[in-house]
């Protein structure tokens, strides 16, 4: 801006307007070009704004909208948001900011296309994909993201209240005026391990007990609506149902019916969680953990039962072996010739482990005397 003596020069460059005022009042926008304004008091002042792709104050823009609506009108575009209303402003078809409910902004279209889109997300919180392109850098506080897996189930809760259940895959959703909330559940078998539980059986023995448990959620909807935390409530569940199987019998009871203590654990719990949407797939003891003493004696038990078992194989074999003797000498007795070949038969063995042999059959009879008086099988009959 150059001054004279009663004129004033101004340029205003493309891309640029400038506000005249007289005495604080709006007198005029000039537009780009060379302007030589009378001003022998000095009482006109020209304020420069940037008019591409800006914004202008919303406080001065009510100021001025008040004074001259007509021009307010023609220089800009103000966009204001109501309550549960989302406006994507976009400057020459490119989005570039994004209002929330209750917010006023101002902007320059003399030489920029303003463009808005106004969203009720009263309507329905879910942020469709083309929107979500459009917010990419302005999404914090604005909106809410979850991703559901395959394998689990997405539950829509909208300030407290169950909306839907969540397809798998993205999903985003309008946070403005209201909570959202999605809650993921894993639909896959999950095992769940109760540890060692110290409890007395029907005979007054200490003894702690081990168990794994394997559970799948089959109605997300009503477990979320019956049970806060699932593995503890299972937990605790099952903690009563092996203490009430437990007190009821006696350690070798225990100790010898696993599969009846399985199977009523089964149904204890099966029954009692039915109506829960949980279903439990097994459950077993793992592991039962005696006090040491009581180790002792059942180890020396089980000793004592293993030796007598081994002494009543070997008295089987005994008797079996006895009685297969006495049968052979039956069989040689009755017939000579087999006793005949069971003689060969141990020579042979005789002289395999022997390098040399003498007999001396006695009166020069010769092999066969030998033979016929290794073994008599009675006594010779007196003329």
């Amino acid at each position: 801006m150059t001054w004279h003596l009663l004129t004033t020069q101004l340029t205003v460059k493309d891309g640029e307007r400038a506000l005249l005022t007289r005495n604080g009042r709006l007198e005029r926008v000039l537009e780009p070009g060379r302007h030589r304004l009378l001003d022998p008091f000095g009482r006109l002042t020209a304020e420069m704004f940037n008019v591409v792709r800006t914004e202008f104050p919303a406080d001065r823009y009510a100021v001025l909208k008040a004074a001259r609506p007509d021009l307010a009108a023609a220089l800009f575009e103000a966009v204001e948001t109501k309550a549960n209303e989302i406006a994507i402003v976009s400057l020459d078809g490119r989005p570039v900011h994004l209002m929330t409910p209750w917010q006023v902004r101002v902007y320059w279209k003399v030489a920029t296309a303003v463009d808005v889109e106004r969203i009720d997300v009263a309507v329905d919180p879910r942020v469709d994909a083309r929107h979500l392109a459009m917010i990419e850098r302005q999404r914090i506080g604005v909106i809410t993201e979850a991703v559901v897996e395959n394998h689990e189930a997405g539950l829509l809760y909208v300030d407290g209240r169950l909306v839907e259940r969540l397809a798998p895959g993205r999903h985003a959703f309008w946070i403005a005026g209201r909570k959202i909330e999605v809650k993921r559940l894993d639909l896959r078998p999950q095992a769940i391990e109760i540890t060692a539980q110290e409890m007395l059986t029907k005979d007054r023995i200490a003894l702690r007990v081990t168990l794994t448990a394997f559970r799948r959620i089959v109605d997300p909807e009503r477990v979320e609506a019956t049970v806060p935390d699932v593995d503890a409530w299972l937990y605790r569940l099952v903690q009563f149902a092996i203490r009430e199987a437990v007190a009821g019998r006696t350690l070798d009871e225990v100790l010898s019916a696993k599969a009846v203590l399985d199977a009523e654990l089964r149904d204890y719990v099966r029954e009692r969680v039915a109506d829960s949407g949980v279903e439990v797939t097994e459950l077993g003891v793992k592991d039962v953990i005696l006090p040491g003493e009581i180790r002792e004696l059942v180890n020396k038990v089980v000793e004592a039962e293993r030796v007598a078992k081994a002494n009543l194989i070997r008295r089987q074999e005994e008797t079996a072996a006895t009685r297969s003797l006495l049968n052979t000498a039956r069989l040689m007795e009755e017939n000579p010739l087999l006793l005949r070949l069971k003689e060969l038969e141990s020579l042979e063995r005789l002289v395999e482990k022997v390098g040399r042999i003498d007999l001396h059959a006695g009166d020069g009879q010769g092999f066969d005397a030998l033979l016929t008086r290794l073994v008599r099988l009675r006594p010779a009959e007196s003329a």
